[in-house]
C-alpha cells in the first residue's frame, strides 16, 4: 500500500512539474524571416502582415530580412531554427523548391517546412511596348524569333 501511495504521489509531483515546465505559446517575440530585400513584396506583404499577428497574439512579431541565394540563405537559416514556433519564414515557393536544382542548400523543401497560410497571389503580368507587333504569346515568340537581339527584358530576378 506504501508503495502505492509512493507511485501516486509521484505522478501528482511529475505531473506538476511538467505542468510549471510547459508554457503557453507565445511566451516571447515572434520573429518573421524574409528570404528578399527590404521594400520588395515579400516584405512588404511581411510588414503589413506583423502588426495584424502581434495583435492576434499579444507578442512582438519582428520582421528581419536575410537576402541572398535566392531566398535560400534565410530558408536555411529558419530550417536551422529551433521547432519551438517562433521563428517563421515568409516566402514564396522558390526558396523551397530551389533545393532539387541546387545540390548543397542545407535544407529539403518538403520534409524541413509545414506550411501555416496562403498570405497572398501575385499575377504574372507579360507586357510589350505598344511598338512591338505582338498581340499574344505566340506573336510576341515569333517576333522575338524574327529579329534576334532587338528584344530586352526585366523581371523581378536574375533572368538571363
Amino acid at each position: 500500500m506504501k508503495l502505492f501511495f509512493l507511485l501516486i504521489a509521484g505522478a501528482i509531483v511529475s505531473g506538476a512539474a511538467q505542468a510549471a515546465l510547459a508554457q503557453a505559446w507565445p511566451g516571447k517575440p515572434v520573429t518573421l524571416i524574409v528570404p528578399f530585400a527590404p521594400g520588395g513584396i515579400t516584405d512588404s506583404s511581411a510588414r503589413l502582415l506583423a502588426p495584424k499577428i502581434q495583435e492576434a497574439i499579444g507578442q512582438p512579431v519582428l520582421v528581419e530580412n536575410k537576402l541572398g541565394a535566392g531566398g535560400s540563405i534565410a530558408t536555411d537559416y529558419v530550417a536551422k531554427a529551433a521547432p519551438d514556433g517562433y521563428t517563421f519564414l515568409m516566402g514564396s515557393a522558390a526558396p523551397q523548391t530551389l533545393w532539387q536544382f541546387v545540390q548543397k542548400v542545407g535544407y529539403d523543401g518538403l520534409k524541413d517546412f509545414a506550411p501555416v497560410t496562403d498570405v497572398n497571389t501575385f499575377p504574372l503580368v507579360l507586357m510589350v511596348h505598344p511598338s512591338v507587333p505582338a498581340h499574344d504569346v505566340k506573336e510576341l515568340i515569333a517576333f522575338a524569333k524574327a529579329h534576334p537581339g532587338k528584344l530586352n527584358f526585366s523581371g523581378a530576378g536574375t533572368e538571363g
